[in-house]
């Protein structure tokens, strides 16, 4: 599981959506990404469906998660 805690783009508040965490500002979790994008929907058309994401945080969140990959295969 990655930490998301460091990544700027996200956030958590247990009394929000049982604290999963979710696209600073919204009630996107970060996991709708990943979603998408496996059943094909470009960045882009990410953004648009889901209101209040910007196109800097999705691009954040994965930058952050192929960081933490690569970290954590280093080790």
């Amino acid at each position: 599981m990655l930490d998301w805690s460091s990544c700027p783009a996200v956030e958590h508040d247990p009394q929000r959506l049982g604290g999963t965490w979710v696209f600073c500002g919204t009630r996107v979790p970060v996991s709708a990404l990943f979603e998408n994008l496996e059943d094909g929907v470009q960045l882009a058309q990410f953004v648009e469906l889901f209101f209040g994401v910007t196109i800097q945080q999705a691009r954040a969140v994965l930058d952050h998660a192929a960081e933490s990959l690569t970290v954590s295969q280093a080790i």
